[in-house]
């Protein structure tokens, strides 16, 4: 009977397993198994192997002598080497380091060979630990799969950089690119798709059939608001909110139904809306949004403010709803405290953006520049720090 060729495996002592030869699929051996001896070479032909032994190849854990679970001495040697935050890593995903086998050398190699940096694979490794159980084919596969989207390897590095999750939470490739396929299929572009890979990763780990139900309402939606495109009206949502086609169909339809109904929008408006400004807000609960809305108007009418008004001030700038009551309340107050009118604020809501230490220090900037806040346009505080920097710089030479 023809032999299978071995290779040592070392583990280490304190985990009380084996030095031994053995086939590279054949590792989970105990010490106590064979008689508690230290140290054993053996040879076993193919055929017994095969017929004796199955089992997944990253399901094989390490155990100490009492049968719990212990960490891989030689897997976090490697780490240490490798420059990981072993401590970050242990923290978020524990359960690698009971692995007995690991890829940790094979993806560094990998991504070597992609252009990263052995500090980003570092970062990569201590951000999302899983990394490490994918193997050299399995990476390869998704590596291809991932360029029919992205232009560069050193981009697809570029957003592990970001976010490794995005790559490493799945290793089905198949859902992958039946998802891709499907994706193209119904219009949406290559730019679309960068979209969702990079800010909604989970959008291709999903199943074919939710990303279709979810496809299969926009469209239906599109067509009953009069909309002869709905290949566009589904490009435009997910371009305004690539988190879409991760949230279920049920919380999609509640929040349209909340938005014209709330609003009183005829179908061309809600069209408008729910294309635009108003795209991320199908994303949000429909209960939050509904109390976030009752809760502004609350306020807002206790400063007289009417329907109307309030209505108007949302619908210019939706993101308002994102806003916890105490936090939209807290805000309002603060600019109301520094002698900014409430009709300032409601032609502003952007202002809304910023935090209250931000307001606040800088209304104190832009009156010692000698600003009037009753007549400013006090946009300028939700400005970013770059601009409006330069245009206090402006303001302070004509004081």
């Amino acid at each position: 009977m023809q032999s299978l060729s071995l290779r040592q495996t070392s583990i280490s002592k304190g985990l009380s397993y084996l030095t031994i030869m053995a086939p590279r699929n054949l590792w989970h051996m105990r010490s106590n198994f064979l008689f508690g001896s230290r140290c054993w070479m053996t040879r076993f032909s193919a055929e017994i192997i095969f017929k004796s032994v199955s089992f997944r190849l990253f399901g094989v854990k390490c155990h100490n002598a009492d049968g719990e679970p212990s960490e891989n001495e030689d897997l976090l040697n490697n780490l240490l080497t490798m420059g990981v935050d072993v401590d970050m890593a242990r923290k978020r995903q524990p359960g690698v380091f009971h692995r007995m086998i690991t890829n940790e050398q094979d993806l560094k190699t990998f991504l070597l060979s992609k252009g990263a940096s052995k500090e980003v694979i570092a970062s990569i490794i201590s951000r999302y630990p899983r990394a490490i159980t994918r193997t050299p084919e399995n990476l390869s596969k998704r590596w291809d799969l991932w360029r029919n989207i992205v232009t560069s390897d050193l981009e697809i590095v570029n957003i592990l950089e970001r976010s490794p999750e995005s790559f490493f939470r799945s290793s089905n490739n198949l859902n992958l690119e039946n998802n891709i396929k499907f994706l193209y299929s119904v219009g949406l572009t290559r730019k679309c798709l960068c979209r969702l890979l990079t800010n909604a990763p989970r959008t291709f780990s999903n199943s074919l059939d939710l990303n279709k139900q979810m496809v299969d309402f926009l469209q239906a939606t599109c067509l009953s608001l009069g909309h002869n495109d709905p290949t566009d009206f589904v490009r435009k949502i997910i371009l305004k909110n690539p988190f879409i086609l991760i949230q279920s169909t049920k919380r999609v339809k509640a929040n349209i139904e909340f938005l014209q109904s709330t609003f009183n929008l005829n179908s061309e408006e809600l069209l408008v809306l729910i294309c635009g400004p108003g795209a991320e807000i199908l994303d949000l609960s429909n209960d939050y949004a509904r109390r976030s809305y009752t809760n502004i108007k609350k306020k807002l009418f206790s400063l007289e403010c009417t329907e109307e008004e309030v209505q108007k001030f949302v619908l210019s700038y939706p993101d308002v709803i994102f806003l916890a009551e105490k936090k939209f309340n807290d805000k309002i107050d603060c600019l109301l405290e520094e002698n900014v009118s409430i009709s300032q604020i409601m032609e502003n809501p952007r202002v809304l953006d910023s935090s209250i230490s931000t307001l606040k220090s800088r209304i104190r900037e832009l009156v010692n520049a000698g600003c009037n806040l009753s007549t400013l346009n006090i946009s300028i505080l939700s400005w970013s720090k770059k601009r409006y920097e330069a245009k206090l710089k402006k303001l302070s030479r004509l004081a």
